[in-house]
């Protein structure tokens, strides 16, 4: 259905049909490659023997690529247009998944994980603005729901169609990569036949690797609600994504890959339908019910560990999925709207570093606390600190509200 309103959308345009749904699609495929790692990381553990703090720092690393392409490489679509970054960050991402297909080695795979973040850091905000500009009046906001929508969706295909292969299929840590490698192709050579919207793109030449992040003053005690809320929420993404394939197997003694994959597909599809379908509900109040709605969320996670419960789990998943929705999407129409309009980009900007060191900072302490006491008390401390600062954030998204 949204495939086809997509394309209707832009015929209507006078355009290439096909145009946002490729650009939906190499998003999505590229948002894929940072989660075909979830259930696999038991297979590497074994393979290369490492600890959990190294799987940890495996699935953490990605965001140094992420943070590079925000800090230094933002505006670099605006510069040299739309489509020759979309295929430079299509082969970045094809050069990690063949890392990725002959790794050998824990150094292998921070490589690949450090350019798929790379990839996906300037794909995903320069295909947000194409499709923005390919949508009649440039429909920003429409653009950013479609934006965020298909990255879960390509998060949660990633996962599940490598647990599948991994269970079912021989090769386990190559099959899926050979397959990843052949969508990246296909998307790719979609990418190179539409039609540039920048008018004239100025060429290498005006790219500045300077970063620009700030929060100014006037704006400091308002962003803290939203900075917050969009840590807790990549928070929330990040122990799935790395870490629910070693919860299953070790507290719910579930050792199938392809559940493991179902459960973060799970939560990347009850992300991205609640996405679509509260994109009406005001950003404040958004952001004030994802808060809400962590601390039931992280509670039916340690009571589903405690416990031992595949049904307990399933409804932990779709609460965090929720709430992660509501809280990425508010907090960052927060941001939006509090930020002065000549300095929008840097806000932006730090409120995005906070979504990236929530998804990387508490999976290494959670990795860090499970190796030195247990893997229950690794849990307990990170529901404790999501409880902890959701109450902080309400209390600051109250009092400024």
């Amino acid at each position: 259905m949204a495939i086809r309103d997509f394309a209707h959308t832009h015929e209507g345009a006078g355009g290439d049909a096909l145009a946002i749904p490729t650009v939906a699609a190499m998003i999505a495929v590229l948002f894929a490659g940072s989660t075909v790692l979830t259930p696999l990381y038991i297979v590497y553990k074994q393979q290369f023997g490492f600890s959990q703090i190294t799987l940890t720092l495996i699935y953490a690393v990605y965001v140094v690529g992420n943070l590079a392409a925000l800090l230094m490489l933002g505006s670099v679509s605006d510069i040299v247009g739309r489509r020759p970054a979309s295929l430079a960050a299509m082969l970045v991402a094809i050069v990690s998944a063949l890392v990725f297909l002959f790794a050998v080695n824990v150094v292998s795979l921070d490589v690949a994980r450090i350019l798929s973040g790379l990839g996906i850091g300037v794909g995903a905000g320069t295909g947000t603005a194409w499709i923005a500009e390919l949508l009649p009046g440039a429909d920003k906001s429409r653009a950013s729901v479609i934006a965020t929508s298909t990255n879960f969706l390509g998060l949660g295909l990633g996962a599940l169609i490598s647990g599948f292969l991994a269970e079912y299929e021989p090769w386990p840590l190559r099959l899926i990569f050979i397959v990843y490698l052949a969508a990246l192709v296909v998307v790719t050579i979609l990418v190179w036949r539409i039609r540039e919207t920048v008018a004239k793109p100025d060429g290498l030449g005006g790219i500045s690797l300077r970063p620009r992040l700030s929060v100014p003053e006037e704006i400091r005690a308002r962003f803290v609600a939203p900075a917050v809320t969009g840590f807790g929420a990549m928070a929330l993404v990040g122990f799935y994504a790395a870490l629910a394939p070693s919860i299953l197997a070790q507290q719910l003694h579930e050792t199938n890959h392809a559940v493991a994959g179902a459960l973060f597909f799970e939560l990347a599809i009850v992300t991205a339908i609640s996405i679509v379908v509260l994109m009406h509900m005001k950003s404040s109040k958004a952001m004030l019910a994802a808060l809400a709605l962590m601390i039931p969320s992280v509670s039916l996670v340690m009571a589903a560990q405690i416990l031992a419960s595949m049904a307990l789990m399933v409804a932990a998943t779709a609460c965090c999925g929720v709430a992660a929705a509501l809280g990425y999407r508010g907090g960052l129409q927060v941001v939006n709207e509090i930020a002065p309009k000549d300095r929008r980009a840097e806000v932006v900007s730090s409120f995005f570093i906070c979504c990236f060191v929530g998804n990387a900072l508490p999976v290494i302490g959670i990795g860090i606390v499970s190796t030195y006491a247990s893997p229950v008390a690794a849990s307990l401390a990170f529901a404790g600190m999501i409880v902890a600062f959701s109450l902080v954030a309400l209390a600051f998204g109250l009092k400024r509200r």
